[in-house]
Parts: C-alpha cells; sequence; structure tokens
C-alpha cells in the first residue's frame, strides 16, 4: 500500500494553469504538469481505506487506482504504467479531459480534498512516452477475421486496438478528414493538443489498424458491402445529433450548433483554411452560450480566444450549491457549482433562465427575449419542476448565439437504417450484454449506446464491444 499516513501529512496540490492573461492568446494546452517531488506526495495521499470507491465505484474502466498510485510513490513508473495500460487505451486522454467521478468517490473526499487521481494518471502515461516505454503491442498470431469499426472516436478507438491485438484484421471507416472524432473536432486545442492523438494513432497503425478518412458509412460505402466484406462489425459513431432550440426567430443568422463552431476552429488550428463564407467567428461580437456544460465552457474559452466583446452563458437549471446536498451523498457525482478554466477567463453566467425567442434586423440575430424561472424542491423522485416568474422578461444583446445543450441520440442515417439495428425509445442502439445489437455480428458501443457521456465511459464500452465482437467470431458464448 501507499504511505498510510500521507494523507494526514500531504495537502493536495493541484496541477498549475498558465496565467489567464497569457492563455487566451492562444489554442494551446491550459494546464501544466506537477514537479516528480509533488507528484509523488500527491500519490502517497491514498490511503488504506478497504474498498477503493475510486476503483469500485468512481471509474467506468475500472482504473486500478490504488495500485498504480502505490507504484507512483515507490518509483515503479514502469510498472504504474502496465497497470495503468491494462484498463485504459488512451490515459493521455482520460488524464487531460476526464472530469474524474474517481476523484469523487474517493474516500479522502468524504471530508477532505480526495487524491489527484486524473494528474497522477496523465503523469504516468507521459513518463512512459518520454522514457520510450510505449511501443506496439503486435498479437502473435492474425486470425484472419475481418472487423469494420465505424467512427474513430473515444470508443471506436480503444475497440479497434483491442481487436488489432487480438489478430483481427481491423478498419476504421471515419467521415471526417481526420481520426480522432469528438477527440479531433469537438473538444479544443487548449484542453487536448491534438498531437497528442497523433502519437497514439501511429501505435495503432504499427500494430495493423487501417484507418480510412473521408468515408461516410452507409452513403460512400453501403451497409451491404460492410456486411459482405466484414465479419464483424462496430457502430462507434457517437451521439452526434445536437439537442435544438425551436423558438421563434431560429432561422436567424449567426445562430450555430456548438459543435459546428468547435470543429472550425480546430481545423483551422490544423492549418486548414476556412473559407469566408464558412466562417464562425466570435470576434467583436455578444456571444451568448445557450448551456451549462462542458461543451458550453469549451465555447466560451473558444470565444474568448477569438475575440469576443463580451460572453454570457444561460442555463435552464437553477445555480447549484456550493457544497453537497445532504440528498447528494458521497460517493455519487457531487452536483455542486464549478468554475471551469474557460468561465475562470471570463463570461457572465446565469441561471434558471428560459429563451422565448431570438430577435433580429437584415436576416441576422441581434437579441435573446428570456425569461426567469422558478424551480421547485424535487420530489421523491428527485424531479423538479418550474414555472415562469411574472414580470421577469429581459433581452440579451446577441451577435454570435451557440447552441450548447447537449446531444439526442446516434444519427438514425442510411447505415442504421440499412443495417436494420433496433434503437430504443430515446434513440440508441440495443445491444446486449456482448455489445452486440439486435443484428448478429453488428456490435455497438460509446455514446451510440449509452447516449452522449464521458469519454473514459465511451472508452470501457469500446474495451468491452472489442471483448463481444472476438468472442463472436470464435463462436465462444
Amino acid at each position: 500500500m501507499v504511505k498510510p499516513t500521507g494523507f494526514m501529512e500531504y495537502e493536495r496540490e493541484d496541477p498549475p494553469h498558465r496565467p489567464v492573461e497569457d492563455r487566451v492568446r492562444d489554442f494551446h494546452e491550459i494546464e501544466e504538469l506537477l514537479p516528480g517531488d509533488q507528484i509523488n506526495r500527491q500519490a502517497a495521499r491514498c490511503m488504506d481505506c478497504g474498498i477503493p470507491f475510486c476503483h469500485a465505484y468512481g471509474c467506468p474502466v475500472k482504473n486500478r487506482i490504488p495500485d498504480w498510485n502505490d507504484m507512483v510513490y515507490r518509483n515503479q513508473w514502469r510498472k504504474a504504467l502496465e497497470l495503468l495500460h491494462a484498463t485504459c487505451n488512451l490515459p493521455e486522454i482520460t488524464g487531460r479531459v476526464c472530469p474524474a467521478p474517481c476523484e469523487t468517490a474517493c474516500t479522502l473526499a468524504i471530508n477532505l480534498p480526495a487524491v489527484t487521481i486524473r494528474h497522477i494518471e496523465l503523469q504516468i502515461v507521459e513518463h512512459g512516452w518520454k522514457e520510450g516505454w510505449i511501443h506496439p503491442e503486435k498479437p502473435d498470431y492474425r486470425t484472419g477475421r475481418r472487423v469494420a469499426v465505424i467512427g474513430s472516436g473515444p470508443a471506436g478507438l480503444p475497440a479497434a486496438q483491442q481487436l488489432a491485438r487480438r489478430g483481427h484484421e481491423v478498419v476504421v471507416f471515419e467521415k471526417a478528414d481526420r481520426i480522432g472524432g469528438l477527440l479531433r473536432y469537438g473538444i479544443p486545442d487548449f484542453k487536448l493538443e491534438k498531437w497528442v492523438i497523433d502519437r497514439r494513432l501511429e501505435q495503432m497503425r504499427e500494430e495493423g489498424v487501417v484507418f480510412e478518412t473521408g468515408v461516410n458509412a452507409g452513403v460512400d460505402v453501403s451497409a451491404g458491402y460492410l456486411r459482405r466484406t466484414f465479419d464483424a462489425i462496430v457502430l462507434t459513431t457517437g451521439a452526434t445529433v445536437p439537442r435544438d432550440l425551436p423558438v421563434p426567430g431560429r432561422d436567424l443568422g449567426g445562430i450555430h450548433f456548438a459543435m459546428d463552431f468547435l470543429t472550425l476552429q480546430n481545423k483551422a488550428n490544423a492549418g486548414d483554411a476556412i473559407p469566408e463564407g464558412e466562417r464562425i467567428t466570435a470576434a467583436g461580437k455578444h456571444v451568448v452560450v445557450v448551456g451549462g456544460g462542458d461543451t458550453g465552457s469549451d465555447c466560451i474559452g473558444t470565444s474568448r480566444r477569438q475575440g469576443a466583446s463580451s460572453i454570457t452563458q444561460i442555463e435552464l437549471l437553477p445555480r447549484p450549491p456550493e457544497i453537497r446536498d445532504p440528498r447528494n451523498p458521497w460517493p455519487t457525482w457531487p452536483v455542486v457549482l464549478r468554475t471551469s478554466s474557460s468561465q475562470e477567463e471570463g463570461c457572465e453566467r446565469l441561471w434558471s433562465i428560459q429563451t422565448k425567442a431570438f430577435a433580429g434586423n437584415g436576416g441576422r440575430v441581434r437579441k435573446l427575449s428570456c425569461v426567469k424561472l422558478d424551480w421547485s424542491e424535487p420530489d421523491a423522485t428527485g424531479r423538479r419542476t418550474f414555472r415562469e416568474i411574472p414580470g421577469s422578461e429581459f433581452d440579451i444583446p446577441a451577435d454570435l448565439v451557440l447552441l450548447a445543450m447537449g446531444f439526442v441520440h446516434v444519427e438514425h442515417g442510411p447505415l442504421v437504417r440499412d443495417l436494420g439495428v433496433s434503437t430504443d425509445p430515446r434513440g440508441n442502439l440495443v445491444v446486449n450484454g456482448n455489445l452486440q445489437s439486435s443484428v448478429p455480428g453488428v456490435f455497438g458501443a460509446g455514446d451510440a449506446v449509452a447516449g452522449a457521456s464521458l469519454v473514459v465511459r465511451a472508452i470501457d464500452l469500446g474495451r468491452l464491444a472489442a471483448e463481444g465482437v472476438d468472442r463472436f467470431l470464435s463462436g465462444k458464448k
């Protein structure tokens, strides 16, 4: 175990961030690494808690957190890396962007600051890359079976890598021009620089994974072709249908889905020339972000770097409490007020706000007409209702509106339709315990199955789908 008294001797130390005045001038990552002696002390805070809720409850991939904390404390970094890779294919991604449900489930978090699990994870994998310990893991033999993975995001990449390591021939089809899916175009560079993805992709190529970009499966290659050519198919296309805001004035110019806005900036960062007519810029504009989640925060940070005149973020739900509500006990995810790094950089945040209409002139949006809401207390099931507060109507100036209200479900396009896979009432793919869909040999994973969720949960489902495919191809039940 790690140092028994470490949690009593050392305080939690979070990784430093670049100063706001510096980081808003570029799109480089804002988080830096703690020095070696400090990360050693942070690992020492992992206590002998008996039942590691961080592992058993908090982490979707079931990372062996106490074990690799112990190895970091003892400076056995290579063993720590082996333990980390045993459960997670992309720790350099989760170490950067995961909201760390493991930390809120840490036993210390009952009444003390949790262990800095996410940052220790990042330090382990970056140490491995620096030392040259991460290399291709090629299979001992080839099975001769072919698997198509549709989508190259946080579920598709782990599924492809696990299947290639089992000896199957894997082809990943991605409709975008670069591999990475949500990781490539949905997460800003100031949270995840894209060389991080490219480094791992090179390992996967050497392991035998073939990547085909610019291929819209179901359109450019038919579902029938995929069924004839491959022994199994894994659908990891994500939940890409955004939630819309169908109110009067929605057709005005200057109102965009968040992912369209973020994707264009990531393309520009990659060196792509964005045609004038396709650009979406916040420069010199009053920006309103509708939605208070991570995607909304990403829009704030991007808008700030583009030079917005003002940024306002509005949220339908009420302002969360500063501390846990008794009805929201440890180790459940704490519904408390959080301030993201992007929000720290400057924006106005408004809660309990409903947009009633957009208004403008010359075909472009100029303001939002809003009303304040009064929320009821949760009922026995935890549900709340709201009513509009009479006389609370007000306007928010807006030259650019970014809709960041989440995603509905997987796209129900030609691929899903022609394969004939079933969907549930929410529009997600229906799968069994092996993540096989209603069509034998067709599997699903990630947000396409679970709905919009965490990167780490998508990784877990991708790995589980790979296990299901391997069992299907080998004839196991």
